[in-house]
C-alpha cells in the first residue's frame, strides 16, 4: 500500500473495503476503527452483477449523507474492480468529489517476481475468457480461477481449467510451460506462489483461486523489413 493510501483510509470518516486476507482486514480496522467489509454481499449462486450492484450502492449511501467515504480493494482498485470505476463514475455523476488513487497490482508484482521484462517480447493482458493471443508476445490471463463463473466461487473448477488449455491449444504446443503466479500478499514474510508447468497439465494442478497464468512466447516476431528499412536499420 501507498503512503497515499494508507493516509487516505485513516482520515476517512467511513472506510469499506474487500480484501482475501484476515490480516489485512485487521490492519485497515486497526488503521480506522470506522471500516467494515463489502465481503458479506457475496453469497453462493448469487449474480456476481447483483453483488457488484450492491457495492456501489454501498460504497454511495454514505456518501450522500455527507460523509468522507474511502474504499479499499485488494490488488489494484482500478483492475478488475467493476464497483470502484462505478461508483466513482455515478458519484461524479451527482456532483460529488471522486477520485481512484492507484496501487500496486499483481502486474507489478509479477515482472519483478518473474523477472520479465515487458519490451522483450512485448506483453498482453487478457481476461482468461478474452480473444486469441499473439503468440510471439508475452501473454498474461488474468483470474483464471474464475473462469465461466458468474457468481460465488470458492475454488478453480478442473473443467473450466480444461477449457483453457483447450483455448490455448489454438496456438500453443501442449507442452509449451507456462507459470501459474499469484503475488505474495506480504512479500516481506511470505514468498509469491510460482508453478512452472506444461499448459496440458493446468487442469490437475494446485491452481490458486486468484491466480494469474503467465504464458511466454512461442515462436519469434515476424521481422517488419519494410519498416525497418524506412528507419534505416536494415
Amino acid at each position: 500500500m501507498t503512503p497515499e493510501a494508507a493516509s487516505a483510509i485513516e482520515r476517512a470518516d467511513e472506510i469499506l473495503y474487500l480484501v482475501t486476507q484476515p490480516l489485512t482486514a485487521q490492519w485497515i480496522e486497526r488503521m480506522n476503527p470506522r471500516s467494515r467489509s463489502l465481503g458479506s454481499l457475496y453469497a453462493p449462486g448469487k449474480p456476481r452483477r447483483e453483488t457488484y450492484a450492491e457495492m456501489v450502492e454501498e460504497l454511495l449511501a454514505p456518501v450522500r449523507a455527507g460523509r468522507d467515504v474511502c474504499a479499499a480493494f485488494y490488488g489494484h482498485p482500478g483492475v478488475f474492480v467493476n464497483p470502484g470505476h462505478e461508483a466513482i463514475r455515478r458519484a461524479r455523476a451527482e456532483g460529488y468529489r471522486a477520485r481512484m488513487l492507484p496501487a500496486v497490482s499483481a502486474l507489478d508484482c509479477l515482472v519483478a517476481d518473474l523477472g520479465i521484462d515487458p519490451a522483450v517480447t512485448g506483453l498482453q493482458s487478457y481476461e482468461a475468457n478474452r480473444r486469441r493471443p499473439d503468440t510471439a508476445a508475452m501473454l498474461v490471463l488474468w483470474q483464471i480461477g474464475v473462469v465461466g463463473e458468474l457468481g460465488y466461487a470458492s475454488a478453480p473448477r478442473r473443467e473450466n481449467l480444461a477449457l483453457v488449455v483447450d483455448r490455448l491449444a489454438r496456438g500453443y504446443p501442449r507442452e509449451h510451460e507456462v507459470i501459474v503466479y499469484e503475488a505474495s500478499p506480504f512479500p516481506l514474510v511470505a514468498d509469491p506462489f510460482v508453478l512452472r508447468l506444461p499448459f496440458e497439465e493446468l487442469p490437475d494442478a494446485r491452481v490458486p483461486l486468484l491466480a494469474t497464468l503467465v504464458v511466454p512466447p512461442a515462436r519469434k516476431p515476424r521481422r517488419d523489413r519494410a519498416l525497418t528499412a524506412r528507419l534505416g536499420l536494415s
